[in-house]
């Protein structure tokens, strides 16, 4: 379960679709990041296209506000996000404390044959 989350929350460094004129401009999470997990160091990427790879398991994301959504299967799940500078912090959801995440480079384009994930109707949860 703990991959599924460090996935999650990985993929809430995505970059946001361009605003409309006269909007602020959502934060780029695009990238790659690395997260400290019990295993050691793993690495997730974070794509523009709304898909994020964590080991072989790639997921679809979305932002609305200050909140990164993940599909996992079926089911929404949203986590609280902060990003400062190259540091990304996940909380809520159904993490029992922040997970750290710091970016190591750019995003890496999803191998060839690794279809983008359909997206689930959103029904988003963030209670965990």
């Amino acid at each position: 379960m703990i991959s599924r989350t460090l996935l999650a929350l990985a993929i809430a460094a995505v970059m946001v679709p361009g605003p409309a004129v006269g909007q602020t401009r959502a934060p780029d999470l695009a990238g790659t990041w690395r997260v400290a997990t019990p295993e050691g160091p793993k690495q997730v990427v974070v794509r523009p296209d709304s898909s994020a790879s964590f080991g072989d398991e790639t997921v679809r994301w979305r932002i609305i506000a200050d909140t990164i959504f993940i599909a996992f299967g079926e089911e929404w799940v949203g986590y609280n996000y902060t990003l400062r500078g190259d540091s990304l912090t996940f909380s809520g959801g159904d993490l029992e404390e922040p997970i750290a995440l710091r970016r190591l480079g750019p995003a890496t384009p999803r191998p060839a044959g690794v279809p983008l994930p359909a997206a689930p109707p959103f029904q988003p949860r963030t209670d965990g």
